[in-house]
């Protein structure tokens, strides 16, 4: 298998990924922005904000080592079906099962434990659905493929929460909705494509010992590597503290009647947005093989439609708001995957490093919740909020600019 891939991957696979991609981020996304805060609520309406803050401050945690874990596994797969493929298809159905354990809980410690078993199968599954772009998508050709798997990650919160709002009023049933769906989107991948098989003289023994230090990489060996990891936390971080309290920033800030509506209103203009800029600055991108110029711009952007949120209390504002962060963060999914898979120390651990990758994304939910809390509670409320996710994520695209072996 070629350390760097060089024929192009058509757009039938492209779509079967961004498919099984899609199903990975509706189901994180739609319980963490929709069913668990209606579910908290219904529990312990008096504590729903710390009672959130626990829950999906428990799942990330959940999430740090799961997705490396399961990288590193994927990456020793010697299965006739490829490495990637049964990770996909067994994370799904293991996260669609801690979906359901969730629905039937009626304490804030079950939640908890039901969301932390769906966590474990998501992140298997993530795993498996992101080191493909790096298997098998040319360099040219990766901040494109990058921009339609990277659309999924608000493309699934809009389905989602279209699903939650429009087909079933119980959020049990929503619940089984989604964990049968996560599933069904995982199959045309899973069946209807191959992928190369880990050839006999790079398979490694399982020893568990190496398998856990072996998710160390050295800042100082691998600089460039380090650089987009701390970024991406940093990004990510504005992006978890921006969208935690988004349902209650409606009710209290704002004063929206139909909160969960609202939401679903700016996910639609924020998906739009960020559809129309993923996928044709990543062709961009991959033109002129530039990526931390992309990188830092859209940081800016996104930076400016917090500080929006954060001056301007009204439904119109928030409104625009949505659309400029979603024209950032387009940009911002397609291009930094694609900077990131150009950075990864070996081809033969990618699936591990992708997922040492992964923690900067799943990281942010634990910090932010002890961050965002008392900011929020004690330090300025909402403003002072969306300031500070505004100065985090331009102090992680300015980092960016320390990676040198990516233009």
């Amino acid at each position: 298998m070629p350390d760097v891939p060089s024929v192009r991957v058509t757009g039938r696979w492209t779509a079967a990924l961004s498919l099984a991609t899609l199903a990975v981020f509706m189901a994180f996304f739609t319980p963490i922005q929709i069913l668990l805060p209606l579910q908290l609520a219904h529990v312990d309406a008096a504590s729903k904000a710390s009672a959130l803050a626990w829950v999906t401050g428990f799942g990330a945690l959940v999430a740090l080592l799961a997705n490396p874990l399961a990288g590193a596994l994927s990456d020793l797969t010697t299965s006739r079906f490829g490495r990637r493929r049964p990770w996909i298809a067994g994370g799904a159905l293991a996260g669609a099962v801690g979906l359901v354990l969730t629905s039937h809980q009626q304490s804030v410690p079950g939640i908890t434990a039901g969301w932390c078993l769906a966590q474990a199968g998501l992140n298997a599954m993530l795993a498996g659905v992101t080191a493909p772009v790096a298997d098998q998508v040319p360099v040219g050709q990766r901040a494109a493929v990058s921009g339609w798997t990277g659309i999924t990650q608000s493309l699934g919160l809009v389905l989602g929460a279209l699903l939650v709002t429009t087909v079933t009023d119980d959020v049990g049933s929503d619940y089984l909705l989604i964990a049968l769906l996560t599933v069904a989107f995982a199959l045309p991948y899973t069946l209807c494509f191959s992928e190369p098989l880990l050839p006999r003289r790079s398979r490694r023994p399982l020893r568990p010992v190496l398998l856990l230090t072996g998710l160390w990489v050295s800042p100082r060996r691998h600089p460039d590597f380090a650089w987009a990891w701390l970024s991406r936390f940093l990004i990510n971080l504005g992006n978890a503290l921006g969208t935690l309290y988004l349902l209650y920033y409606l009710t209290d800030e704002v004063h929206l009647r139909d909160p969960d509506s609202g939401v679903l209103i700016l996910t639609l203009l924020y998906t739009g947005a960020a559809a129309c800029t993923a996928v044709p600055v990543g062709v961009v991108s991959d033109r002129l093989g530039r990526r931390k110029p992309f990188v830092v711009g859209c940081s800016v952007v996104m930076a400016a439609a917090a500080l929006m949120l954060a001056t301007a209390h009204s439904w119109p504002a928030v409104m625009a708001a949505a659309v400029v962060l979603g024209a950032g963060f387009g940009v911002y999914i397609a291009v930094d995957q694609a900077l990131v898979t150009q950075v990864l120390p070996t081809a033969e651990n990618r699936a591990k490093d992708l997922g040492v990758i992964n923690i900067a994304n799943s990281g942010p939910q634990v910090l932010a919740p002890a961050l965002a809390a008392p900011v929020v509670a004690h330090l300025g409320g909402y403003p002072a909020l969306y300031v500070v996710t505004a100065g985090v994520t331009v102090a992680g695209g300015v980092l960016v600019g320390r990676i040198r072996g990516v233009r």
